[in-house]
């Protein structure tokens, strides 16, 4: 069989192995486990698939390993953009091990969760991870090698975790603040994991140096129109603020919004700092200073400890810190002196 004869369909393994003049259980073998055939018959496999322009069918593959090659990643929100340098840091592990990451948006409520993970268990995935707030339910009863990424509530002593430190992080964003000479400033937070350490390690650090803090929307949302609302009750209730710290980069620009509407500048009357580092952060016209999670990092942990889990399923749950770093851009400046500060402020 000649690779002209091929063109006018998609070669299957039963062609490589003619071509390689092998058996197809040693095509299947190079694919699955290349370490374990000769150097002589590989390299002949792999210039037949090369030469055939053979690709591997995906179900093919599962039947013979008895695995999927897939991963689920659960998230709690596309519009939250936090979740892209994550995915792209599993991928660059994850690929290399021949796996695609499914992704599944849960959105708030435990019900949208458990759904979500029910529709990537019933598509047979190998592991899962978790990047929303899950129940006890979801982390040990999956049947699957299960890896929670960032903080979450109600996650027990014995799952794997791999989260940036946002204590160390909301300590970041508050030391920042306070070398600026701000001293009256906001919090809006919300009602995850990952908000609950962030405002502990902002408040904390704050209260430390003397200061105290005005948090909104702790049981609420993390939105960019929970940030808008929040923010416009701040500066309602307390129009001396001359800084703002948001739990994310997507309530940052609803907090943009909210300032823009009370007819303020930032940054010479008001600072405003993001969290994640995201893509909205990063962007030229929004500027906004921002604590950087290393989502890529957690990703790569997440997806080294997932494999290292499915190797092992029976290894010791590890818990993994990465450390934050803050990146000063356009929306932070020194406090506004009394004196300078406009009537609203004053």
């Amino acid at each position: 069989m000649t690779h002209d004869r091929l063109t006018n369909r998609r070669p299957t393994i039963y062609d490589v192995a003619k071509h390689a003049g092998v058996s197809p259980s040693l095509v299947s073998l190079v694919l699955q486990n290349p370490v374990r055939v000769s150097e002589k018959r590989r390299n002949a496999v792999q210039a037949a698939i090369s030469e055939l322009g053979y690709r591997p069918s995906r179900a093919a593959t599962t039947l013979a390993s008895s695995r999927t090659k897939s991963i689920g990643l659960v998230i709690d929100d596309y519009r939250n953009l936090w979740f892209v340098d994550l995915l792209r840091g599993m991928e660059s592990v994850l690929t290399e091990g021949g796996y695609q990451v499914m992704l599944a948006d849960s959105r708030p409520g435990a019900n949208r969760i458990s759904e979500a993970v029910d529709g990537l268990l019933a598509m047979h995935v190998d592991g899962l991870v978790i990047a929303a707030e899950p129940t006890l339910s979801m982390l040990t009863g999956a049947g699957v090698p299960t890896i929670v990424a960032g903080w979450r509530n109600g996650v027990p002593e014995g799952m794997d975790l791999v989260t940036n430190d946002d204590d160390a992080g909301g300590a970041m964003a508050a030391a920042h603040l306070l070398d600026l000479g701000h001293t009256r400033i906001g919090h809006l937070s919300g009602s995850g994991g990952a908000a609950a350490h962030r405002r502990a390690g902002f408040t904390g650090h704050l209260r430390e140096a003397g200061v105290e803090v005005c948090v909104v929307g702790e049981a609420g949302g993390t939105s960019e129109e929970d940030g808008y609302e929040s923010a416009r009750w701040l500066l309602e209730h307390h129009p001396d603020t001359t800084a703002i710290f948001a739990a994310n980069d997507t309530m940052a620009v609803g907090a943009l919004g909210a300032i823009r509407v009370r007819g303020l500048s930032v940054p010479h009357e008001i600072s405003v700092i993001g969290y994640d580092n995201s893509q909205l952060a990063k962007s030229r016209y929004l500027d906004i200073t921002s604590v950087d999670n290393r989502s890529d990092l957690v990703g790569i942990e997440v997806a080294r400890r997932l494999l290292a889990r499915l190797d092992d399923p029976a290894a010791v749950p590890q818990r993994t810190l990465i450390d934050p770093a803050l990146m000063v851009r356009s929306t932070t400046a020194t406090a506004p002196s009394s004196s300078a500060q406009p009537s609203s402020l004053k």
